[in-house]
């Protein structure tokens, strides 16, 4: 079937011949200019001038003196118009987000030659509706309704403050027009209005063809009009009868269009404006995800000569965010031509400015030359600081290894170009300059013939200029803050474009890109409503009422504008594929299209339904027993010794004992950065109370803690000593000057509040005797294996050993205290020994911790001839006068550990012969509970995808 443009090419080779250099021809975008140009020169045959090719925009542009303004600018230069008309001393960085609302109303009002004096009065004056007669009974309901979130008695202030700006509009426009004009740029409707009206203009070309319009704006009516009157105008109307008849939206502009701007081609002529009607396939497929979808695009190709079709099949995305994904779903060999533009945002160049604007600000330690570590090896890790210096992440682990939180200059200054980056900047010029040097460091290192990246860092480079040249002009002053934001919203709406030959290979593009365009093949993603159309939003200063009384763009027009949009796309293809999202999570109605039920309804076509079956399963976990070998056993004869958290991970998973304890495969405890996790949080904690208790030679009175908690100052000296050794790793007497960012800040008052609530508990159990802490405690356990009898030791470290009296009983006993700083509580009491070594118990009811702190008294009954209490101090868990931590078998307290000494003993000697017994495998735990944080996994199990359309 021939394509639009074919038909346009055919009529202007036969009206104008092969000389067609006093013709220009207009289109909505450019990529249709290519197409016809293509086809120009097949359907010749010879050699031929061809026309000027130019857009709707630069045909009004070409013929104004005025320049479109950087959008930035644009709305700072509205920004000064604002605050001199209102007064109102509103900040750039609060007005920037409406002032770019504000600039799209005046853009409006343009474009459609509204009378902008009039559409102000009416703002002005719009609670006074008597006054504006010429508005319907509807219509001033409606403007009623607007108002009605003012009517509250607390908008009052609100409701004020709208109408004081109202009531400046039009000052505010005139004012901005003016001002704009002395400065010989405009915003775009500007220079529209400026061009319609303005009957002096010479235009260039013999004749004007306008091919594939929909939508006029007021001003491009105007101009059609005026070349019409002057015979220069012909256009070319693309559209099908199928929506042309009855109230069809898709067709609602076009008709009106043809009666005061005729078509050059037939109206009548079937085979231009008949066509979908004919027969079709059409499939519907319902996918659970976005990205499933982009995956179906291999088979969608493999399938129905789509491949060989080359640029008559094309893919297009209803949301272009499915660009990254859909890119690396077409196989590598498909020649392949993608139209819309690669998001800045998502390349490596954008994430390296992000990161370096926030070591200039959270990063940067006011006041001196140094930064924080994490904002820094955000820097030195970046993909591109290879091409920033060689010793980035030499560096990088250098800072992390000696625990240096605070690098300052001289610490950074590995090299010269280090020493250029990690330069604290003052101002905004300073920062964008910096920028600009960073940007250009790795434009010059990398040396690089990859496009994409030249064209990523080439166009960084030339905003990041753009807005040094606004701040030294004086038009942008804002704070660095809103600096930050502006460099991020500008970058996110720049595109990268890929290079490659237009008219050959697959088209992947978005839905306004293929205006124009006919393809026999179409695969239509993420056809859902919001997508298309377009999730609308009729955001504006102007009230709906008032905005359909002077012809401004309302959702009405949007509406239609996507409904011929899709319609147009389908109308001469073959083979029609569109996929929609059927979930309604992340925002996703799960509803298809509106168009795409309408054609269910109204066509004729036999319309297929599918759903698209991903296959994807959760992550099945098929993890397989692991034999005990000889060479297994000869690593198990090797180890003589075992720590209660090793029997209790064995316990938990003996899977995961061979991985941890056998294998070898240990996790990294690295802390990284100046994060303090769990781990070093505790450590922190245990210290403080080493240190605290340390200064009291055993025993302890009530009177020492009183006086030790009236002097909060003696607390924060152990606590900081604690931070400097647990957390900065310097445990000698070295001079050193802690700086302790804001997390750390708050660990440290939390870290303090928790040692008076352990002394508070303390004074009550007074006096007492400190007997350890952090004691290193073992003993040795007499095991049978299946090499016979073997003696393994066992054994860790005891956080607090301490002998209290028992006022109960007026005895004397040990209390083997383990602390506990997680938010967690003990969860229900163990009933039964047999319990504690029951792996579904673990989770349930924390048995690991009876299992250290009870193995733990033993051990210490053992070489003590008192009675020993296993004890677990939440600390977070302490209320009550009468909170005593020592633990419970049943609803017995554990007064002396050698009453369950027997059975204790026995189960734990039956847990760690089985550990080394040859006929016991290492086996996958039965509580998948366990699984969700276990550090391996990975190694379990496997997760398998693929994608299939199914009969809905």
């Amino acid at each position: 079937m021939k394509s639009f443009l074919e038909y346009v090419a055919e009529d202007i080779l036969k009206k104008y011949g092969t000389d067609l250099s006093r013709i220009a021809v207009v289109f909505p975008n450019k990529r249709a200019s290519l197409f016809l140009n293509n086809h120009l020169a097949r359907l010749a045959g010879k050699p031929i001038w061809s026309p000027s090719y130019i857009t709707i925009s630069d045909l009004f542009c070409r013929h104004s003196d005025l320049a479109v303004g950087d959008p930035i600018k644009l709305v700072c230069d509205l920004h000064k118009s604002f605050t001199e008309q209102t007064g109102i001393d509103e900040t750039l960085d609060h007005f920037y987000g409406w002032g770019q609302l504000l600039l799209t109303d005046f853009d409006d009002i343009d474009k459609n030659m509204a009378d902008a004096k009039q559409v102000f009065a009416n703002l002005k004056d719009i609670h006074e509706l008597d006054d504006v007669s010429y508005l319907t009974d509807q219509q001033k309901e409606m403007i009623k309704r607007f108002f009605s979130n003012f009517t509250d008695e607390h908008n009052t202030e609100l409701k004020r403050r709208f109408f004081q700006l109202w009531s400046k509009f039009g000052d505010i426009y005139n004012s901005y027009r003016q001002r704009l004009k002395e400065q010989g740029i405009a915003y775009e409707g500007m220079i529209y209005r400026e061009v319609a009206e303005n009957k002096d203009i010479d235009f260039l070309y013999d004749n004007y063809l306008f091919v594939g319009f929909n939508l006029l704006q007021r001003v491009e009516q105007n101009l059609f009009s005026r070349l019409s009157k002057e015979g220069k105008a012909h256009f070319y109307w693309d559209f099908d009868k199928y929506y042309m008849e009855g109230d069809n939206e898709a067709g609602h502009y076009i008709k009106q269009y043809l009666q005061h701007f005729p078509n050059e081609l037939d109206n009548r002529d079937k085979e231009i404006y008949d066509n979908l009607d004919k027969e079709k396939e059409i499939t519907y497929i319902s996918a659970p995800t976005e990205n499933i979808q982009a995956r179906y695009i291999s088979q969608w190709l493999s399938e129905n000569n789509r491949l060989d079709a080359g640029k008559r099949t094309v893919i297009v995305m209803c949301d272009e965010g499915l660009l990254q994904t859909a890119v690396h779903c077409i196989p590598d060999k498909v020649k392949v031509n993608i139209t819309t533009g690669y998001p800045l945002s998502q390349s490596p160049i954008c994430s390296l400015i992000a990161q370096l604007i926030a070591l200039q600000t959270n990063g940067y330690v006011a006041g001196s030359d140094k930064f924080r570590l994490h904002y820094v090896r955000k820097v030195l890790n970046h993909p591109y600081s290879r091409f920033i210096s060689a010793e980035c992440r030499k560096l990088s682990k250098s800072l992390l290894d000696n625990k240096v939180y605070f690098p300052n200059h001289e610490d950074l200054s590995a090299d010269d170009a280090l020493a250029s980056i990690f330069q604290p900047t003052n101002n905004n010029i300073e920062l964008l300059s910096w920028l600009l040097n960073a940007v250009k460091t790795v434009a010059m290192n990398a040396g690089t013939k990859d496009p994409f990246m030249q064209e990523s860092l080439f166009r960084t480079y030339t905003i990041i200029n753009r807005l040094k040249e606004l701040v030294a002009s004086g038009d942008l002053t804002v704070d660095v803050i809103t600096l930050q934001r502006l460099i991020k919203q500008v970058m996110s709406a720049t595109t990268v474009p890929f290079h490659g030959e237009p008219v050959t290979g697959i088209q992947v593009m978005g839905v306004l890109e293929t205006r124009n365009l006919d393809f026999d093949h179409v695969l239509l993603l993420s056809c859902n409503e919001g997508n298309m159309p377009k999730g609308i939003s009729d955001s504006s200063f102007i009230p709906y009422s008032i905005r359909k009384a002077y012809g401004l763009t309302t959702v009405d027009n949007k509406v239609d504008i996507f409904a011929y949009h899709f319609h147009r796309l389908l109308q001469r293809a073959k083979d029609i594929t569109i996929l929609y999202n059927n979930s309604t999570e992340d925002g996703h109605t799960g509803e298809m299209s509106r168009f795409m039920l309408q054609l269910m309804v109204e066509s004729k076509h036999d319309i297929q339904r599918k759903a698209l079956k991903s296959g994807q399963e959760q992550t099945i976990l098929r993890p397989k027993e692991i034999k005990k070998d000889e060479a297994i056993l000869e690593k198990l004869r090797n180890m003589a010794y075992l720590s209660p958290t090793a029997i209790n991970r064995y316990l938990r998973c003996p899977l995961q004992f061979y991985y941890n304890n056998v294998a070898g495969i240990v996790e990294s405890d690295e802390n990284e950065d100046d994060e303090i996790d769990n781990r070093i949080f505790g450590n922190i904690f245990h210290r403080s109370m080493e240190l605290i208790y340390s200064r009291f030679d055993g025993a302890i009175r009530k009177g020492d803690i009183e006086e030790m908690l009236k002097h909060p100052e003696m607390i924060e000296l152990a606590v900081d000593q604690s931070f400097r050794e647990e957390l900065f790793q310097i445990k000698d007497n070295r001079p050193f000057r802690m700086q302790l960012n804001g997390l750390q800040i708050i660990n440290r008052e939390v870290i303090i509040r928790y040692v008076k609530r352990l002394l508070e508990l303390d004074m009550r159990i007074a006096p007492f005797t400190i007997l350890g802490t952090e004691l290193k405690v073992d003993g040795e356990l007499n095991i049978d294996t299946s090499d016979g009898e073997r003696e393994i030791k066992v054994g860790g470290y005891i956080d607090r050993l301490d002998l209290i009296t028992d006022n109960d009983i007026s005895q004397e006993r040990i209390r083997v205290v383990d602390y506990k700083t997680g938010s967690k509580a003990l969860g229900p009491k163990v009933n039964e020994i047999e319990e504690i070594f029951n792996p579904m118990c673990i989770r349930d009811k924390h048995t690991d911790y009876y299992l250290q702190t009870m193995l733990y008294s033993l051990l210490i009954r053992d070489k003590k001839q008192i009675p020993v209490s296993p004890a677990l101090l939440f600390i977070q868990h302490t209320a009550g006068d009468n909170y005593d931590p020592t633990l419970f078998i049943g609803k017995e307290k554990i007064t002396d550990i050698n009453e369950y000494r027997t059975d204790f003993e026995e189960g734990v000697k039956g847990i760690v012969s089985k550990i080394f017994n040859l006929e016991s495998a290492f086996t996958p735990t039965e509580d998948k509970r366990n699984c969700a944080t276990c550090p391996y996994k990975l190694l379990c199990g496997i997760t398998t995808h693929s994608q299939t359309p199914a009969d809905a």
